[in-house]
């Protein structure tokens, strides 16, 4: 790739994000109708009829329950939505930076997350939405630690539900004696994910899915940490995979854009949440 296309897809990606900045949030809530709620992480709140599931937000690795949803939450949340985020994979001595502990750990922990957000809300089941490692690893609860029978859907923003190469990085750990197994030792997070992991191999022996939940994978041809991007995709009846630029080409976000603040993603997420009522997702929903 040519040195200013490197440069332009994220200034691009930058200028799209400031414009749709400009929108009112009001504006989102009063075109579909929806009665704004409570807030984000709101006990108190109780899903309505029109959203009857509570939605768990995952972070992805180095992220946090605060940082990687200050885009997503509140354009959930002016929708009607009750939404819940977590914070998991966190290492003894390292704030901030979560999603490092072993996936299997994490795992457990989101676990217990989604029990305590179904006993306040009263649901039976909840939807979960994650960004990177964070629409992986919720498939271990669902299928090893019996998350399925209290999960309706799964949304994976730029997931690496096959494991990341990181551009070919990952294959170079051979040539260096000793790295891969100080990866695992300190970030056990990470060593998890790499292709061919021990933890990836487990999770997609016997299929990608597990009956009863319905999963949407959203994905950018432009991502530069789950690489190769088409490994994000998963298999299976229940399954949707979405390209970003299938719905918009001129939408240049890659990995963290597309879950931190691409609206033309969210609005997609949106209808993966409420497929009955999906509408079109096309350009101009980064303006609404």
């Amino acid at each position: 790739m040519l040195p200013w296309k490197r440069v332009l897809r994220p200034l691009a990606a930058l200028l799209l994000t400031a414009a749709v900045a400009v929108v009112p949030a009001a504006t989102a809530t009063a075109s579909d109708g929806a009665a704004p709620s409570r807030g984000w992480n709101d006990y108190t709140c109780k899903p309505s009829a029109a959203h009857p599931r509570p939605v768990v937000l995952v972070h992805g690795t180095l992220g946090n329950s605060v940082d990687n949803w200050l885009g997503l939450a509140p354009y959930l949340t002016s929708r009607g939505y009750c939404v819940y985020s977590l914070d998991y994979g966190q290492l003894p001595g390292v704030p901030f930076f979560h999603g490092l502990g072993p996936i299997d750990k994490s795992a457990e922990q989101l676990s217990a997350f989604v029990d305590k957000v179904l006993a306040a809300t009263g649901a039976a089941e909840a939807d979960l939405v994650g960004h990177s490692q964070g629409g992986m690893m919720p498939r271990h609860y669902l299928k090893f630690l019996g998350g399925a029978a209290k999960v309706n859907a799964l949304v994976g923003i730029a997931p690496d539900n096959h494991g990341t190469d990181l551009n070919g990085l990952t294959n170079l750990l051979p040539y260096f004696p000793g790295a891969e197994d100080l990866l695992k030792a300190t970030t056990p997070g990470l060593a998890d994910q790499i292709t061919g992991s021990a933890f990836l191999t487990k999770l997609n022996a016997g299929g990608d899915t597990v009956p009863g939940v319905r999963y949407t994978v959203i994905a950018t041809r432009y991502d530069e940490v789950v690489t190769p991007w088409r490994t994000q995709y998963l298999s299976g009846s229940a399954v949707r995979n979405v390209l970003l630029q299938d719905l918009c080409p001129l939408d240049l976000s890659e990995h963290l854009a597309i879950g931190l603040f691409d609206r033309i993603a969210f609005h997609e997420v949106a209808n993966a949440l409420d497929p009955a009522r999906a509408t079109p997702t096309t350009c101009a929903s980064a303006f609404s």
